[in-house]
């Protein structure tokens, strides 16, 4: 009983957090988007997003790992699962493109509006990746998302 208790809430908390997660991932695209239309803004906008990513996304992403892997190991789930083990290899790939690609990236978009500023080939060309690999990562979030919740049977 108290683990089924223990679970519900760790299945709460899972669930809230990957509405705050992704839903701030969402709100970058527009906020970009947006700073484009005033380039005075962007800098500032960057920054902002950059806050958002490393204090409540990033975050919020690595207590989905946390409470993913204790509601595995207090049910009667396995790892073996076709719908965990495929969200858990999506998982790793999508902090992978997100450490080594998004946030570098954000990084040198960052300088480069407050140094060369927007209107450069060099913002431009950074700014095309961090819209590539943004939806990169939404998409494969998206995917891990579809496989939680509909628990697809693959292969048993």
């Amino acid at each position: 009983m108290k683990l089924a208790v223990l679970y519900l809430i760790l299945k709460w908390l899972h669930i809230l957090l990957a509405i705050i997660a992704l839903g701030a991932n969402i709100t970058y695209a527009f906020w970009i988007i947006r700073a484009t239309r005033n380039p005075e803004a962007l800098s500032f906008t960057l920054r902002g997003i950059k806050l958002l990513d490393d204090r409540i996304a990033n975050p919020a992403y690595g207590f989905l790992l946390i409470t993913g892997v204790t509601m595995v190991l207090v049910s009667d789930l396995s790892f073996e699962t076709p719908w965990i083990s495929i969200s858990l290899i999506l998982f790793f790939i999508t902090i992978l493109v997100a450490a080594v690609g998004y946030t570098p990236t954000l990084r040198k978009q960052i300088e480069l509006a407050e140094g060369s500023g927007p209107e450069s080939r060099e913002y431009l060309a950074m700014a095309r990746r961090g819209r590539i690999l943004g939806i990169v990562l939404v998409v494969l979030v998206v995917a891990i998302t579809y496989f939680m919740v509909v628990k697809p049977q693959m292969w048993m």
